[in-house]
């Protein structure tokens, strides 16, 4: 199903003009040898261009269509056209002649084989550069002097005549168009994913750009082990794909994970998304609404309403483009591992659907906003950061945990146990409830009604009408420390700091000693009556709701109404009020 969606996908993009054709791909290039007709190499001249690196200019390589790179084993394979210092050269800064010269040799092989029988200058002058460079002399050739440490620390080079570039030259890209479609390392066979019967890819191009992985790229598909094959097949003849449908997903992958703006990195997996009829207005909108993306030109209230209607199913124009809620949409989630790449999740979706459930979701977390928090709806990466201790080194959430709560979100299921768990040991060790917390409660609740936590104390903001002993336990111990600020302004620790957990857990045990306390404080108040009257009226409304006797014991759930009551109450305190409540 992957496979086949990344086909469908290139395939538009292909119609679109806005990806190489097969054969052809996106590679990194840092300099041009400039070579005569009669293949003496003239200059070396340097192809980068400044990119914005963070808030630096620096010198990048440039990015060139050409032949598509081979991937390589612990054998010798070359490219054509472009390569490293090794295979064009014969010299490498590793200390390894002999390998490079086989590498030249590997390459100078492959060109004659393409390049023979190429009526072309541009073709000629390339034969003539492999069939006169000595790689004994390269080293002190005057034109690689000033460039030599870049090319020798791998920089990959391509080949430039006075009439332009090698690989822009008609007859030679036919050339390598017709080696392409001809050649193929496995058996003929029915293609897995397009049904087509021709050449079975036995070793797949690499996808590069996932987080974690091998720089030189990684394997979606691959068999390495016997314990993996079966009925005598070796390596990927064991999932046959053939030869287009492995160009074609790999390249649209490599596109989607080459563009920075909307990749997304969530835990340990890097996050793609994309439309079965291409385009990136569909990741751009989804990414603001999902991920906390830039949202483009668009301000919050308009991406609002774009995302409002998309819900109700209307079509909406974003920038050039119409969105139809009835695409077809999906999300991919790619997680290192060695020299391959784990699938964490691949979700299939209409556009429309997959925004009402991250309508959804925030509807589920909407909870009452601090002064000071800037964030309207709370981020995924947010979201999961407060599972996690911020003073740590490693300030990255649980792998699976990140999967599991995007899976959630995006299919409107429950929320993952491991969630509700992070957060709950989040507060006990750090005795903080943050908007994000409570958000996390009163969503998880939501989609796992509990007795213990009825709907009455999952709202928005304070429910002075419940009487749920948990909640105004909680709502109780709110008020109580903050009558103790008002008595000692200067006080740097409060009986949060030493009582939260014992009164969230065992209420009967701690309450007594805190209102015992509160008599202290609210001696020191009755100068001020105003503060005095208010605390007295709150403490005693509250304590009429409890009754006599304190629970002894409070299960998880409970903790959890113990923690919306106390999160409610005080943020109670900072909302502006009308008139009449003034």
């Amino acid at each position: 199903m992957i496979l086949q969606a990344l086909t469908d996908y290139y395939r538009a993009l292909e119609r679109q003009g806005k990806i190489a054709a097969p054969g052809w791909g996106p590679v990194k290039v840092s300099f041009a040898l400039c070579i005569g007709a009669d293949g003496a190499l003239q200059h070396v001249i340097s192809v980068q261009t400044e990119q914005v690196r963070g808030k630096k200019t620096a010198l990048a390589p440039r990015v060139f269509s050409l032949p598509a790179p081979v991937k390589r084993t612990l054998s010798p394979a070359a490219n054509f056209l472009c390569d490293n210092s090794s295979y064009l050269l014969g010299i490498d800064g590793k200390g390894k002649p002999e390998r490079s010269r086989k590498c030249f040799e590997t390459a100078r092989a492959l060109h004659e084989q393409l390049l023979g029988s190429v009526d072309s200058p541009a073709a000629r002058a390339v034969l003539a550069f492999f069939r006169t460079w000595s790689p004994e002399a390269a080293r002190a050739h005057p034109a690689l002097a000033d460039a030599l440490d870049d090319i020798l620390a791998g920089a990959n080079m391509i080949f430039r005549t006075d009439a332009g570039f090698v690989h822009d030259d008609p007859a030679v890209r036919q050339a390598w168009e017709t080696y392409y479609n001809a050649a193929g390392d496995g058996p003929r066979g029915i293609c897995l994913v397009t049904g087509e019967v021709g050449p079975v890819e036995k070793i797949h191009p690499a996808i590069k750009n996932v987080a974690g992985a091998q720089a030189t790229g990684a394997a979606l598909v691959s068999f390495n082990a016997p314990a993996f094959c079966s009925y005598g097949k070796e390596q990927n003849l064991n999932a046959p794909t053939g030869k287009y449908a492995a160009f074609a997903y790999t390249a649209a992958l490599n596109h989607l994970l080459a563009d920075r703006e909307h990749v997304s990195r969530i835990g340990d997996a890097s996050v793609v998304c994309w439309a079965r009829g291409g385009g990136d207005f569909y990741q751009t909108l989804f990414g603001w609404s999902c991920m906390g993306q830039a949202g483009g030109a668009y301000d919050e209230g308009e991406l609002r309403r774009m995302v409002e209607r998309l819900c109700r199913g209307e079509t909406v124009a974003f920038q050039t483009a119409l969105l139809d809620p009835n695409m077809d949409f999906y999300v991919l989630g790619l997680s290192p591992n060695a020299a391959r790449l784990s699938v964490r999740f691949f979700l299939r979706n209409s556009f429309g659907e997959f925004l009402r459930n991250v309508q959804a979701h925030q509807e589920d977390l909407e909870i009452v906003r601090p002064n000071y928090d800037t964030f309207e709806t709370i981020p995924l990466w947010k979201l999961l950061s407060e599972t996690v201790n911020q003073n740590a080194r490693d300030k990255q959430p649980a792998p699976e945990l990140a999967g599991e709560t995007l899976r959630a979100i995006l299919t409107r299921t429950p929320y993952p146990a491991t969630l509700l768990n992070g957060v709950v040991l989040r507060i006990r060790a750090e005795r903080a409830i943050t908007r994000g917390r409570a958000a996390i409660i009163k969503a998880y609740y939501r989609r796992h009604p509990h007795p213990d936590v009825p709907k009455e104390v999952l709202t928005v903001s304070l429910n002075e009408g419940s009487t749920n002993v948990p909640y105004t336990l909680g709502r109780l111990f709110s008020v109580l420390e903050n009558c103790q600020r008002s008595a000692n302004p200067n006080i740097k620790a409060t009986i949060k700091d030493r009582y939260f957990n014992a009164a969230a857990a065992t209420p009967a045990n701690v309450f007594p000693t805190l209102i015992n306390l509160a008599q202290k404080h609210m001696k020191k108040l009755r100068s001020n009556s105003g503060l005095f009257k208010v605390y007295d009226k709150q403490i005693a409304d509250l304590l009429g709701r409890l009754g006599e006797n304190y629970p002894v014991r409070l299960n998880l759930a409970q903790q959890g109404s113990f923690q919306l009551g106390y999160y409610h109450e005080t943020q109670a305190r900072y909302q502006p009020k009308n008139k009449e409540e003034n």
